[in-house]
């Protein structure tokens, strides 16, 4: 009968390609140096990971063991009770007295740190023997120093992917636990008749963050969370539908548009109040498939925007495929329309499309009368932006927005 792989090529086989890399590093330590088994550790502060282990003994240490940090023979040596190497044990009475010279019976050993990049010490870069090595020398440990830094080079970069997620999850957590970030409302005002017919709902995360909501945003898809955390946000901005007049414009990237929660969110939705809004930024790899999503939404009332028209080139695709019943201009070609001649031909240009497939505008960024007038001009329909005011609640939003009298008329 043929036998099944060993248990040291089932545990290569779930490895990651970095670890395998690390492995190859250690494969090289320890036939270089003659020694039975050479392995990269984690130190956390108490324990000990073996995170790389080679050995063509698995069962004695594997990939994953853990140990009690200030037990090792590794942190007696950064801490310089030890030397780097030890060529025998047994000459180290406080090496002796530490478990691994006991079990396995560890009787040669050279350890150096793995440093990052940063000067941070990651952990250690260790090779050791069954049985004393009398030449084992400060050249192993030279080789031991190269391989060691080699193998830092190769997993820096998951580190500091790991650490940032860490982050991003401590940062986030307590928002989603919480049931999601704050959403305000902006108005969205007629141009030309200065009264409002919808809002814009749009989330607001902690301040001390210093955060845009699209970076952070953009921080949960990096943990997986994105969808949970839009849908959180939507149900925060579904909220508000009986607390404010017209229409609530809600954004909504084609990946959580997909998604169950979501789904079960629009259908218990008013959705001839509501407006979904898909950006320009996001891509989407299935028109057929979202365009069968949004029909019997459509079909119920709901409207579509396209969001950030203007900003890149993705979203006259969009706007060919899906027929949006609202194009949204980008800031970036809407403030300070007024005194740039190129940009009121890019917006005069949007309104003719818009014109051409039914749709009506919207400008975002008005900051100033004088964009606003031009817009109206241009055949724009809605505007919002700090002109008109910014993100707040139900309850302080205006229902008319005239027109500001200029500062000299005002003095």
């Amino acid at each position: 009968m043929a036998s099944g792989p060993n248990e040291e090529t089932i545990v290569r086989k779930q490895r990651s390609e970095t670890e395998r890399q690390v492995a190859e590093l250690l494969r090289t330590a320890r036939e270089s140096l003659g020694l039975s088994l050479a392995f990269m550790t984690r130190m956390d502060g108490t324990t000990q990971h073996l995170e790389v282990v080679e050995s063509p003994l698995p069962w004695v240490f594997r990939d994953g063991n853990t140990q009690p940090q200030a037990t090792t023979f590794c942190q007696a040596i950064m801490d310089g009770k030890l030397p780097a190497v030890m060529p025998n044990v047994k000459n180290f009475p406080a090496a002796m007295k530490l478990p691994s010279a006991r079990m396995p019976r560890i009787r040669s050993f050279v350890s150096v740190p793995m440093v990052l990049s940063d000067g941070t010490v990651y952990g250690t870069f260790c090779a050791a023997g069954f049985a004393a090595d009398k030449e084992l020398s400060k050249r192993d440990k030279a080789l031991m120093e190269v391989l060691s830094h080699a193998a830092s080079v190769i997993i820096e970069p998951g580190v500091r992917e790991r650490r940032r997620n860490a982050e991003i999850e401590n940062r986030l957590r307590p928002v989603i636990d919480g049931g999601g970030p704050l959403v305000l409302l902006q108005p969205i005002v007629d141009l030309a008749t200065r009264r409002r017919v919808g809002t814009e709902a749009l989330s607001r995360f902690p301040q001390e963050w210093k955060m845009a909501p699209d970076v952070c945003f953009a921080d949960a898809d990096l943990i997986g969370e994105r969808e949970r955390l839009e849908v959180l946000a939507l149900r925060r901005a579904g909220e508000h539908l009986d607390r404010v007049s017209g229409y609530v414009a809600m954004n909504v990237s084609p990946q959580t548009l997909f998604t169950d929660d979501c789904a079960d969110f629009l259908a218990r939705m008013p959705l001839d109040r509501v407006l979904l809004e898909l950006s320009e930024h996001e891509p989407i790899e299935d028109y057929d498939a979202l365009k069968a999503v949004l029909a019997p939404l459509r079909a119920r009332g709901m409207r579509l925007a396209i969001d950030d028209v203007g900003a890149g080139f993705s979203s006259l695709r969009h706007i060919v495929i899906t027929a949006p019943d609202v194009i949204k201009l980008d800031r970036s070609i809407v403030t300070g329309l007024s005194a740039d001649p190129v940009l009121a031909v890019v917006v005069h240009s949007l309104v003719d499309l818009a014109r051409a497939t039914g749709a009506q505008v919207v400008a975002e960024g008005v900051e100033t009368e004088a964009d606003a007038a031009t817009l109206a001009e241009l055949g724009a329909d809605l505007g919002q932006g700090w002109h008109f005011g910014r993100a707040t609640t139900p309850e302080d939003l205006r229902d008319d927005y005239p027109v500001a009298a200029p500062a000299a008329a005002l003095g």
